[in-house]
């Protein structure tokens, strides 16, 4: 297949947006797009034209055409599936298939189309690869911008201290009758120039009967030592030496804010949880006891349409926050009983030999308390295989073509840990542009979006008592491509791996101490491909 242009263009003929993909005179493309309007045949259902040299295959989009130009000798049926893929991906960047829409995301559709086609040539791309390639996120520019804020955030802090100490010392001058001087005139246009404010050492030796000016001289003074610390600031160059335990955690903190804003789920780091210079965590829900202890998982899962894993991957992660000091020196007597090979790591402050031999979570040194009033990560596991018994919820999606051009599509699910309990399950089938799906059966219920053509299957809970269900939907002018990948999301309070908190218990005489567990499970990617 050789495609020599991709274009979209009103049905009078218009172009609004093209790009070639081989060389081609500026004349010759025109004239290409200028003679297809006349070459569209009508009271025909085909998508296609040929003429002596080149083949135009096109689908109408409301009131638009999108458009390919390829040579005669390609095939007709990957130039349809191309077609499709490049309408797919007109919706992702355009809220409406207007002329005025189309124009003004001109630049974002043409780099769309760059990692679709390649010197006349398809790449094996699907839309969500188009979308992360197209999106181009630079963890090193979120680096920068975290390194940015945080220098900000100091430059603020020390204008403020600065703007307080200077205000105590006009205080201190004031009770002493004195106030500082600004050059002999008193005036800003002064040709004597700026003097910096004395110190308060040096008020009690300038005479009382100086006249003081008529503005406030620790303003001027304070603006000055803003504007100079603030540009300081911003142009220090950031510290090429590694981040130490128990450091400052204010680049950290700012970065982790960073990717928060960004609709990241982040998790505390360990490293700097247990030194008491840790980084600030989140706030704890005002109804657990002092001693409260967060298990969360999330699972990544990528699974093949016609079965097999291509990625599975466990994190899990158990934090410790303590309310009050009193119970600050403690040990977490955990049971692990999981036999799916899972990998345990302590954080370095933590006593292995304890955790192996007893399986307690304690500090190497039990006389040092735990870190008060913030998110301590002690202990953390992973789990990796491609084994598809260990996948705790199974996705089948079956497309079935019709001959008449549309599809059949029935999608199960089944729950195979009957121990999970997982809930707000949402199951999203993409679906062709302009596709209104017909629903048949459907277990739970569902919704269909159809500004960004999918299918949202919904199901309230999936536990032992319902660990299977079915969609079933017809879809016309469908290929079974259009409906992958099958994205899954939910949320669960029980966890997958089998580790559990028994209890808590004090170190000096093992008395048992009041505390509340909080479990979480949820899935970082889940598809089907």
């Amino acid at each position: 297949m050789v495609l020599i242009a991709a274009a979209v263009c009103t049905k009078a003929g218009k172009t609004i947006v093209s790009r070639q993909f081989v060389e081609m005179t500026k004349a010759r493309i025109e004239g290409l797009l200028a003679a297809f309007p006349k070459l569209i045949p009508t009271g025909t259902q085909h998508t296609f034209v040929e003429t002596d040299s080149v083949r135009y295959v096109y689908q109408p989009l409301e009131r638009l055409y999108m458009l390919l130009i390829t040579t005669r000798a390609s095939n007709i049926l990957e130039d349809l599936e191309t077609l499709r893929l490049f309408a797919k991906v007109i919706p992702e960047y355009c809220r409406s298939l207007e002329e005025n829409e189309i124009a003004e995301n001109a630049f974002s559709l043409i780099f769309a189309f760059d990692e679709i086609v390649a010197l006349g040539y398809r790449e094996s791309v699907n839309l969500s690869q188009i979308r992360t390639f197209v999106e181009m996120d630079s963890h090193e520019e979120r680096v920068y911008q975290a390194v940015r804020q945080t220098q900000e955030r100091e430059a603020k802090n020390k204008m403020r201290e600065k703007a307080k100490e200077l205000q105590r010392q006009r205080m201190e001058a004031n009770k002493k009758g004195v106030k500082p001087s600004f050059g002999s005139s008193g005036g800003f246009g002064s040709s004597s120039g700026y003097t910096p404010a004395p110190s308060v050492g040096d008020v009690a030796n300038i005479s009382n009967d100086i006249k003081p000016p008529a503005y406030s001289a620790p303003q001027y003074d304070t603006k000055s030592l803003i504007f100079f610390l603030f540009n300081h600031c911003l142009n220090r160059k950031p510290s090429t030496r590694g981040m130490k335990l128990g450091g400052k955690g204010h680049d950290v903190e700012s970065f982790v804010d960073q990717l928060k804003s960004e609709g990241e789920n982040v998790i505390a780091p360990i490293n700097n949880s247990i030194s008491q210079g840790g980084m600030k965590t989140p706030a704890i829900k005002s109804d657990i006891n002092d001693v409260h202890l967060r298990l969360e998982e999330k699972l990544i899962v990528r699974m093949g349409r016609d079965g097999g894993v291509q990625q599975f991957e466990l994190l899990g992660l158990v934090t410790l926050h303590i309310g009050d000091e009193k119970w600050g020196r403690i040990r977490v007597q955990l049971e692990n009983k999981d036999t799916r090979g899972i990998q345990l790591q302590t954080h370095p402050n933590v006593d292995k030999e304890l955790f192996k031999l007893r399986s307690q979570i304690g500090l190497k040194q039990p006389s040092k308390p735990f870190p008060l009033h913030t998110d301590v990560g002690v202990l953390k596991w992973r789990l990796q295989s491609t084994d598809e018994s260990l996948v705790p919820l199974l996705i089948n999606c079956w497309p079935s073509e019709v001959g008449d051009g549309s599809c059949d599509i029935n999608i199960e699910y089944e729950l195979a840990d009957p121990n999970l309990e997982l809930a707000d399950v949402n199951i999203l089938i993409p679906l062709p542009m302009g596709c209104n799906p017909v629903v048949g059966e459907c277990d739970g219920s569902y919704t269909h979006e159809s500004r960004r053509n999918q299918l949202i299957w919904n199901l309230p809970i999936i536990d032992s008592s319902n660990k299977t269900g079915s969609l079933e939907f017809s879809a016309p002018r469908s290929i079974p491509n259009d409906f992958f990948p099958v994205t899954v999301s939910f949320s669960s309070k029980s966890a997958y791996a089998n580790i559990k908190i028994l209890d808590v218990l004090m170190v000096d005489d093992d008395s048992p101490v009041k505390y509340s567990v909080e479990t979480s499970l949820f899935p970082e990617k889940y598809e089907i491909v």
